[in-house]
């Protein structure tokens, strides 16, 4: 059972510690919203940040890449990394530069990745399948073994992290209200846009509806 936060010296937000959120749901919600991660590991003393596309299932993470992808075996080996990501849901413009700002929510896991054995590479792909793609993979051919053998998956235990949610107004100093510059916020929103068949489609096979009902 993983606790409601991690103790850590690392995970505690010192810049604007009033935003570091403790509830594990709120980390959650963060992870399962979110499509792509950034995943920074060290290798021959240079950092390397990948976005990479990822799935939570339970207390864990899951990324995968080609077996070819040198950072990829580091991760896979139990190189140290730090996974991090970000949903941007507003610019907040305020009367200064100084003040402006964004609202947004920012979950951190820090870990050691371990390689997931061969045996269930196929069950954790068809997780990341399920987060990426909801709904398509009762529509998809069975993994091939070689496409197995050229995958590497690897899980990060949800052990160690914060979360920080910056959800608030322009926080302008007192003798800059009065300015006569607009102050609010501009939500973002990401959407998805009309499907586009690919060249090749087969005539009369019609756009499934879990595509076309997408949130």
């Amino acid at each position: 059972m993983v606790a409601a936060l991690s103790a850590s010296q690392r995970t505690r937000i010192r810049r604007l510690p009033e935003k570091q959120v403790d509830e594990r749901s709120v980390l959650d919600a963060v992870l399962d919203a979110g499509l792509v991660a950034h995943v920074a590991v060290v290798d021959d003393d240079q950092p390397f940040v990948l976005p990479m596309g990822y799935a939570r299932d339970g207390d864990r993470l899951l990324l995968h890449g080609s077996t070819g992808s040198r950072l990829m075996r580091r991760l896979a080996e139990g190189s140290r990394c730090c996974l991090t990501v970000t949903l941007l849901d507003g610019l907040v413009f305020a009367r200064s530069a100084f003040e402006s700002s964004m609202r947004y929510r920012g979950a951190m896991v820090l870990g050691r990745p371990t390689a997931v054995p061969e045996e269930h590479k196929a069950a954790a792909l068809d997780l990341l399948t399920d987060h990426l793609l909801p709904g398509r993979r009762t529509d998809l051919r069975a993994h091939h073994r070689k496409e197995l053998a050229a995958t590497l998956i690897v899980e990060l235990a949800i052990e160690e992290w914060s979360v920080k949610v910056s959800d608030g107004w322009p926080d302008d100093d007192p003798g800059d209200v009065d300015l006569p510059v607009w102050a609010g916020v501009v939500p973002i929103r990401t959407a998805y846009g009309e499907p586009l068949p690919a060249p090749d489609l087969r005539p009369g096979i019609a756009v499934p509806p879990y595509v076309t009902e997408r949130p």
